[in-house]
């Protein structure tokens, strides 16, 4: 862990759902900066993953399960056919502009995560091969599941950014917190 996570108010699990869903965006939001988009889109791994990408989807996922999780439908629909779209920007996109995306995404979720009833309350999973037929899921699923996978996106970021300047989590929180 590069950051901490304050402790929740006592009993406030949303809080503390919340607060390291927040920690392991930052993870990936601070691997961008200081880059170019031409740095941020740079692939100085093996991968086909760039950091750019990691912004994108980490976005764009957290979108889609959070309204799956309110009974509509993802701002964007991935299949097959346009899935690698998910991990790098199209023309005209930027990564200032994923990453305002993203703030208004994390700001809905929190919203939502907040405003639910229950954590136990549940929405039904999609109709896709991977998931149970007639699966549902809670809220707190959702909540541990967008954690798990920005924490595992954020760690590729970490090897991203260090492959292109040297850069470390450690030093980009001390980036960040100089300016």
């Amino acid at each position: 862990m590069v950051t901490h996570v304050p402790a929740e108010a006592y009993g406030d699990e949303r809080g503390a759902l919340l607060s390291f869903l927040a920690e392991q965006r930052g993870g990936i939001r601070r691997a961008v900066l200081g880059l170019t988009d031409e740095q941020a889109t740079s692939r100085p791994t093996v991968s086909e993953l760039s950091l750019a990408g990691l912004v994108k989807h980490a976005a764009e996922v957290e979108q889609s399960w959070i309204a799956r999780a309110k009974g509509e439908e993802p701002a964007v629909h991935r299949d097959e056919t346009n899935w690698g779209e998910t991990h790098r920007l199209l023309e005209g996109e930027t990564v200032a502009e994923q990453l305002a995306y993203w703030e208004k995404v994390a700001a809905e979720t929190e919203a939502f995560i907040r405003s639910v009833p229950s954590l136990d309350d549940t929405f039904p999973l999609p109709d896709q091969p991977w998931f149970p037929p007639e699966g549902r899921a809670s809220i707190r699923w959702v909540c541990l599941h967008l954690i798990r996978e920005t924490a595992r996106h954020a760690g590729h970021a970490d090897i991203i950014r260090e492959s292109l300047d040297g850069k470390t989590a450690f030093e980009l929180v001390a980036l960040e917190q100089a300016g």
